[in-house]
Order: C-alpha cells, then structure tokens, then sequence
C-alpha cells in the first residue's frame, strides 16, 4: 500500500517557523538580556555593602545565593516567562501595552479615542475569551464610573512609565562604573578619579553612538552577550569544583529561613541590593514586539537562567572560602590567566546592556508621545526595515547628561545601587498590580486566580520594596526624584492636552450656521485644496471658524483633517482612512479621520497628501456608484483610487493621467465628474491650515490649575517641536491661525 508523501511546501512550512524562531532567539540576546546578564558583576557587592558585611559566614553565603535562585525562578521565570507575556497587545509588550488592553475591552482608560466605527477595527477584535464573571463587571462598573479611579489608574501607569525611563539613566551609569572598577583589582593605586573620568568618556561615547541606530551594530550585540554568558558559566562551574562545591545546597529554600534567623533586620535591609539580581526582566516584556512569545521563552528557559545561576553558584563558592573579597567578589574570582579577556567582554556586555534600556526608553517616550503624555519631540527612524528602531535627540543628550551627573556625583557603585533596585522593583510592582486588572476584565477569569497571582507575585515585591524604601537616603531618593520629574512632565502635558480639545469641542461652530452667514461674510472660493488640522471630529473648529471671519476666503475643497492615535500598537494601512462628505455636494467639503497605533510612524506631509487625496477620489467613486450622497456618514477606504482621469484634458485630447508620486494605483477605471475636479484643483496646489494655539487658565481659575497651565504646560509647549514640524509641512504651503484659547 503506498502511503501518500507530504508536498514540499508542507515540509518547509514548519521547518522555516522553527527557523525564524531561533534567529529571533538568538537576536534577543544582544537586545533584552543584556542589563539582566550583566547582573552577576555587582549582586554580591550591593547585597554585602551595608551591615551584612558584618555577618560573613557560610550561612549567609548560601543563604543570599538561595534568594538569588529563587528570585531569579519566581520572579524572571514563573512571573514574566510564564505569565505575563501571555499578556501581550496584539504582540507588543511593557506597561502601555496592558493600559491599551484594558482600554479597548472598557472604559477605564483616559487616552481612548472614543469612536463607533473604531470598534470596526481588526486590532480591536480580540480573540474569544470566557463569559465575562459578576466580579468582572461589578470592577469595570466601579472603575468606569469613577472619574478618580480611572485618573488613579492612568497615574500609576504613568508612574511605571516614569520608573523605565529613570532606568534609562541609572542603568547605563550602575553597568559601566560596576565594569570600570575592576581596573581597582589589578591596578590598587588607581584613584577613583581616574575611574570616574572612565566611566564617564565610556558613556559619552555610548550616547554619541545612538544617532547610528542599533541595526548597524546589532550583529555584533548577540555575539557579545553569548560570549559574556558562556565566560562567566565556565568560571562559575570552576570555582564551584574548585572551591566549595557544596554549595550546590544552597539551591534548598530552607536556606533562607537560616539566613534570616541569623542576619535579622540586616538580612531585610540587604534585600534591597540582592534586588539587582532581576534586573532586566522586565525588559523581556516590554521589547516583546521586536521578538516573539516563544523565541524570548527559548532563549531564556535554554540559555540565560542556567548560565546565570550556574553564574552566581560558582561566584558564592568562591566567597565561602575568601570572605575578605566581599567587596570584589566578581573579579576576585575571576582565575589568574582569564582576567583581562573577562574584562574586556564585561566592558562591552555593560555596554550593550545598556543600549538594550536607551533603546526601550526611546520606544516608550515614542509611544507616550503618540497618546499626548509627552511633549512633541524630534523621533528620527535609523532603519528602513523594523520600524522600531528609533533615535530621539533631545531624549539621548538629556540622558548622556543625567547619567554623567549622577556618576559624578555618587562615584560609589554601592549608592547607585540602591537607587537602581528602587526603580527596578516599583516597576514590577506596577506590572503585577495591572495583571490583576487584566486577569479579571481582559481574560475574564476568577478574581481568585487574579488574587493568586497579585498576592504571590506582589507580596515577594512588596517585600524588596520596602527594603529599597528604607535606602532612600542612602540614594534611594534619586529614582523617585526623576520619576517625580517625569510624572509631573507627562500628567502635565496630558492635562494641558486634554483641556485644550475640550474647549475646541466646546466652542466648535456648526457647519449650518457657518453656510448660513457666507452671504453676509462675502466668503469667496479660491482654487486648490486645503488641509484644515484640528481634533474636532464633528462641526467646524473654533480656529477655522475665527479665520474665516476675519479673512472670509478658503479653498474649493476644503478637507477637515483629524489624527487620532488609538490604544492599539497598530493600525492596518487599509482600516486607516475614514472619510466622508459634510454639507451639500457642491459644497466641496469633507472630513477625514486619519488613525494611528500608538507603535505606526506618521506618514509625512507630502506622502500623507498624496494617500488622503486619492482616497477621497475613490470616495467620490464609491459614492457616484451608489447615485446618492452621504452627507454625514464616514466610510473606511481601504485601497488608492485610479490614476485615470475621465474627462478631457490631456494633449493628445483623451483622457488626462494625474500622476501621484510614491502611490500605486490599485486599478484604473474612469474617474466622475466630481473626482477629476478634485484632481484638478489638486494641480492648482495644496494648503495646510493648523491653530497657532495659546492655551491659558482662565483668570477664574485655582492657583495650581494656573500653575500647570500657564506655568509648566506653557512653558513645555514653547521648548518642544510644533506640530507643523513633527508633520513634515512645508513653511511655504502652511496658514497657520493663531488663537487664544482660555480653559
């Protein structure tokens, strides 16, 4: 009997899946494990530094190691591995990406963009969960009712927010000051000047480095990470046969019960640098869209976690039987004959450690910025492949600068330690407290289980919280300072935002009234198109409408342009458009909503123009097809419309060809009457016409509201881009109405 073979295709499909599964692990060791990898170099010195120096014994040893083990499983493992990347947003992880969950599934969110034919959106499908549970709704209904819970809500995402960004200071500063210092191991003399002025000509060329993008060097980053991982493996398998390798026992959670039997209140305080040991896990959450669930999974369960704990094994092993090192445990174990190589790799593993946080900060700037929790800054794209590798300017230099300062000023690895796992842990807290949300209204599960996880999770948490609390003023105050800093720049600036669209949707003009007083305005119809920019999705802005009085004159077409950024990572090209027709047909006016995810880039002035335009033809197409107009309702237009333009024109007297640079027509078929007008008066040239807004509190108003307005918001507003330079709009085709606007 002869069996029947697979074809070819079903043979490959697998096999490439498997492919691309172990390039995209392989590729996460040079972006997400670095910071975590790095770890073993000061874990041991940060745990020792404070009064458990004074316990030295083999309990304490093993019994720091046992922490380290089991932190590393409960928390890197069990929590993120396991757990919590299961909660992705449509394949992107981090803070913002379980916020946009809860948004889209209710409305407990205050950055939606509340919107009927949203709903209509791929992204905002989500897969069938189970029947939502009386505790479900009974948590939606309190939040959603509660303007203070969602404010609340939105605070501590902004707070979690704030913490990541502040690692991006501290990480590069803790990594790079904890590698230079074992130059003190064979060079004793060294003073610490000459290690801080190090440090500091490593990390100005770091940042120096960042406007080439971490695609030009990205093939060297994995190389560097494996290289590091299998280096301290093997000394750490050394020096646990050579040394102790009893210590193996350690492993047993029973270890710990000694260790805080005996250490007391002092083995509580050292919690706070034994913290350092996770540091960067929740890196592996929230670089999820650049990678996969699996390949970050792989990459971690068969590489990182054995070579780290395999790591830290031998590192303790050594420490039993040299308690004098404490204070240089890493390099003190380092054998004779491999110093200088282990060196050299643990310079440049700190170093694309720390480009794997600059990178996450740009990321989450870049989608803070999009949801308007942050001031418009100049976002530059350093590849033209993967969209998320990208550069910030004004963010690079203020981070070069902060981490400069805070190297200068602590010069002490041990002070900025603590700094580093107060920021490290408050996020994981935030993490876990967000799962619990999403447990119980995105997964709809038991609020038992949402409990299990919390309790389990946020207890072990909670526990090295306040430990690193209780180093604040050992400099534990500065990640609180700078996310103090940054919390206050973000709420402000959703604030002043969010004011700013309520008065433009409370002083809108209605479209009958503005058509009932053209006659007596005189208003007079000029050739071209012009682009009106607002937030109004319904009406006549405010701006639009204080023009017209003063100046009565606008273009044939007039196109009332909205964009609006989603709580969804991304927004499929073809759902993008949503355009319909305001007022009478021969009125020549339109609305268009054009949207974003919070991860697309924005389209650029021209290639917007040239994307709009002949959507709105096919528009004109569509509605030609159906005899009627549609005055009011708004279609999705998914694909360019034709090229052709039906109606005399051209030189040979057939049909003209209208060319559209950078736009690929779908098919060409005979455009109406009213489409070839629209590209007609498109040739004539096209206008842009966007608010010159100054938002000021009203003279009415509370002292703090007049602060944050006139003072913070104001004072942000005129430091960052305008909106005419993030869009791309020329000077020369820009009308831009300036307008007072008293909230």
């Amino acid at each position: 009997m002869d069996l029947e073979s697979p074809s070819p295709a079903s043979e490959s499909r697998p096999s490439k899946a498997y492919r691309t599964t172990l390039l995209l692990a392989y590729q996460s060791f040079g972006v997400v494990y670095g910071d975590l990898c790095i770890s073993p170099i000061y874990v041991f010195k940060s745990t020792f530094s404070g009064k458990l120096r004074l316990h030295e014994e083999d309990v304490e040893i093993f019994g720091v190691l046992s922490l380290v083990f089991w932190t590393l499983t409960l928390i890197a493992l069990f929590k993120y591995i396991i757990f919590v990347l299961g909660a992705d947003d449509n394949g992107e992880g981090g803070t913002f990406a379980l916020y946009s969950l809860m948004c889209r599934n209710s409305k407990m969110g205050l950055l939606s963009t509340p919107h009927a034919a949203h709903e209509h959106l791929t992204a905002y499908k989500l897969e069938p969960h189970l029947e939502e549970t009386r505790t479900s709704l009974s948590i939606k209904k309190f939040i959603e009712k509660s303007q203070t819970s969602r404010l609340v809500l939105l605070l501590f995402v902004l707070l979690g927010t704030s913490m990541v960004i502040g690692d991006g200071v501290l990480t590069p500063t803790m990594s790079v000051v904890s590698a230079v210092s074992g130059l003190r191991i064979k060079a004793p003399e060294l003073h610490e000047n000459y290690t801080v002025l190090i440090s500091c000509i490593i990390l100005v060329g770091l940042f120096a480095l960042q406007h080439y993008g971490t695609h030009r060097v990205g093939f060297l980053f994995a190389p560097i990470l494996i290289s590091w991982l299998l280096c301290i493996s093997g000394i750490g398998i050394y020096n646990t046969i050579m040394w102790n390798p009893g210590v193996v026992r350690a492993l047993s959670p029973h270890y710990i019960y000694y260790f805080f039997k005996k250490a007391g209140k002092d083995g509580w305080s050292s919690l706070g640098g034994l913290v350092l040991c996770i540091t960067g896990a929740e890196a592996m959450f929230a670089d999820l869209g650049h990678f996969s669930n699996l390949s970050i999974r792989i990459a971690f369960t068969a590489v990182v976690y054995p070579c780290l704990v395999v790591a830290y094994m031998g590192e303790a092993a050594y420490l039993s039987k040299h308690r004098k090192d404490l204070q240089q445990s890493f390099f003190k174990a380092l054998p004779e004959g491999v110093f200088w190589p282990v060196f050299v790799i643990a310079t440049l593993a700190t170093v694309v450690g720390s480009q794997a946080i600059i990178s996450a900060t740009f990321s989450i700037i870049s989608q803070c910025r999009a949801l308007g929790c942050f001031p418009r800054v100049r976002i530059v794209h350093t590849s033209n492949h993967i969209h998320g590798q990208i550069y910030i300017p004004e963010v690079n230099w203020l981070l070069m600068l902060s981490c400069l300062m805070v190297t200068i000023g602590f010069r002490d690895a041990s002070m900025i330690g603590n700094a580093y796992g107060l920021a490290v842990i408050t996020v994981m807290l935030v993490t876990s407290c967000l799962m619990f949300l999403v447990i119980t209204t995105v997964w709809r599960r038991s609020v038992l289980v949402a409990l299990l996880f919390t309790v389990t999770f946020g207890s072990l948490e909670s526990l090295y919280l306040s430990a690193s609390i209780a180093k604040v003023h050992h400099g534990g105050w500065l990640p609180l300072l700078i996310s103090l800093i940054i919390l206050m720049v973000m709420f402000t600036w959703h604030y002043g935002t969010v004011k700013k669209r309520e008065f433009e949707q409370q002083n809108k003009v209605s479209l009958d009234r503005l058509l009932s007083v053209s006659p007596s305005l005189g208003l007079v119809r000029v050739p071209g198109v012009c682009l009106v920019y607002s937030n109004v999705t319904n009406g006549v802005p405010p701006m639009f409408a204080h023009f017209v009085t003063n100046f009565p004159a606008f273009h044939r077409v007039l196109i009332f342009l909205c964009l609006q950024t989603l709580t969804v990572p991304k927004v499929p090209l073809d759902e993008r458009f949503l355009i319909g027709r305001i007022g009478p047909p021969d009125s020549g006016l339109f609305r268009c909503i054009v949207r974003y995810g919070y991860k697309d880039g924005r389209l650029e002035s021209y290639e917007l123009e040239n994307q709009l335009l002949l959507r709105v033809a096919q528009f004109l197409q569509q509605e030609g097809g159906r005899g009627s107009s549609t005055n009011g309702a708004m279609s999705v237009i998914s694909e360019p419309c034709t090229l052709v333009v039906g109606a005399p024109g051209g030189a040979d007297g057939g049909p003209k060809r209208v060319q559209f640079k950078g736009v690929e027509a779908a098919a060409e078929e005979e455009l109406s009457q009213e489409a070839w007008e629209l590209m007609e008066e498109r040739e004539a040239g096209v206008s842009y016409m966007m608010g010159h807004t100054h938002v000021v509190a009203h003279e009415s108003s509370p002292f703090l509201k007049k602060l944050a307005i006139d003072g913070v918001y104001g004072f942000l507003r005129r430091n960052s881009r305008s909106s005419a330079v993030s869009l791309g709009i020329p000077h020369s085709s820009l009308v831009e109405v300036g307008t007072v606007y008293r909230v």
